[in-house]
């Protein structure tokens, strides 16, 4: 397939097949692995780098959220091709700046630019999915990519402890590099989903208007914080993990991905099932049983940290049972999100994405500043802000499958 092809709209019956799963999935996972593939290597690049390694984190996360925002609208006005094209561009040249940093100023900075490429992926995904699928449909494909993406969590951390064992960290960006240049070669092979006579004819400034708009709705905005606090959890524990296993309970590097790996099999555990409930249930009722329990997950937590019982194994099974609930939480707030604004479903994935993974920075920065050597940090933040989202799913309203 041409450039041209690949920019032109769908053909019948090709959108939804193997290969729209499969790139479809590899596009959500891009983000993920961006971060979980260096995780075991944190405390040895917060050595080499002589800073804090969490804003290598924090600088990826608010690039990813800033330029989301941007794209969403370009997505809503071109179609969602061109935009994953110049993304995957400028992740492979973030990854290779990353590779040859050599402080931290100069990581942070080619991390926040590495974003601004990997933000396409999952964002255009889930606005793809919308394109093409019915509510509950979306919410059963979204659980199906779940499950494939969530090898990218699973091998990351497998993948870079190993490699930090036997090479340095930069070699961990070459491979970041070398995963995008594959996955700008993919995106050949996926077709446009978004045709020219559903696209946003507007000017692009009065497409970001779009985002005042989305703003004052209720139903959606509801979903969305829904997901956004609970990623603030979610990220708490991604960034906070390595130095809770590795340094405070001495886990060796090379197993941390063991420990972060059980809790993605837990995920796509129960993303399986999620395609099966979605049409038993309504989304929203799915939505806070998940919450709910993620939230009693997270409160032991933060009970066992903070009065230090349990040790690392209570740890284990409460980030376990947290992180599993994401196989439902994630797949239906976004589907009932979209399903409330679905003729701007790029700016609204664009600004469900920019506060999901933007939350991270609440995180990163919260651990960096508050952290007192001990899990305790992690264990409140994810606490607090999980019961926050319970709040939010609490607000919602049933509806019915459509």
């Amino acid at each position: 397939m041409t450039p041209s092809q690949a920019l032109s709209p769908p053909a019948a019956g090709k959108t939804t097949g193997l290969s729209l799963v499969l790139i479809l999935s590899a596009l959500m996972a891009i983000t993920s692995l961006s971060t979980d593939i260096y995780l075991p290597a944190m405390p040895v690049m917060a050595t080499d780098l002589q800073g804090d390694a969490e804003l290598t984190i924090t600088g990826f996360l608010i690039g990813f959220c800033i330029a989301q925002l941007v794209w969403g609208p370009v997505s809503d006005h071109f179609g969602r091709s061109l935009p994953l094209f110049i993304g995957m561009v400028l992740f492979i040249a973030g990854s290779v700046g990353c590779a040859l940093s050599t402080d931290i100023v100069q990581i942070v900075f080619w991390r926040v630019f590495q974003a601004l490429g990997a933000c396409t992926g999952p964002m255009l995904a889930r606005a793809m999915i919308r394109d093409l699928f019915s509510r509950t449909r979306a919410a059963q494909m979204l659980s199906t990519l779940m499950i494939i993406m969530a090898v990218a969590p699973i091998a990351g951390p497998l993948i870079g402890g190993q490699m930090i064992k036997v090479t340095s960290w930069h070699t961990i960006f070459w491979l970041l590099a070398i995963i995008g240049v594959l996955m700008l070669v993919s995106l050949f092979w996926l077709e446009e989903t978004l045709p020219a006579e559903k696209r946003v004819k507007a000017s692009l400034s009065g497409a970001f208007a779009n985002y005042a708009i989305l703003l004052k709705n209720a139903s959606f905005m509801r979903f969305t914080l829904c997901l956004t606090f609970y990623y603030v959890a979610a990220y708490a524990f991604i960034t906070g993990s390595p130095f809770v296993y590795i340094r405070y309970f001495g886990v060796d590097p090379q197993h941390y991905g063991w420990l972060f790996a059980v809790n993605i099999i837990g995920l796509m555990a129960v993303s399986v099932v999620n395609r099966r409930l979605v049409h038993r249930y309504p989304l929203e009722s799915l939505l806070r049983f998940a919450v709910f329990a993620a939230s009693l997950a997270a409160v032991i937590l933060a009970a066992a940290t903070g009065f230090g019982f349990g040790g690392i194994g209570l740890i284990v099974v409460a980030v376990f049972v947290f992180f599993s609930m994401n196989g439902i939480i994630a797949a239906t707030s976004t589907a009932c999100a979209l399903d409330a604004v679905p003729n701007v479903a790029g700016s609204a994935s664009a600004l469900m994405g920019s506060l999901q993974y933007g939350s991270g920075i609440i995180s990163s920065l919260l651990l960096a500043l508050l952290s007192d050597g001990t899990p305790w940090t992690m264990g409140w933040i994810m606490a607090v802000f999980t019961l926050a989202s319970a709040g939010m799913a609490l607000t919602t309203r049933v509806k019915r499958a459509g």
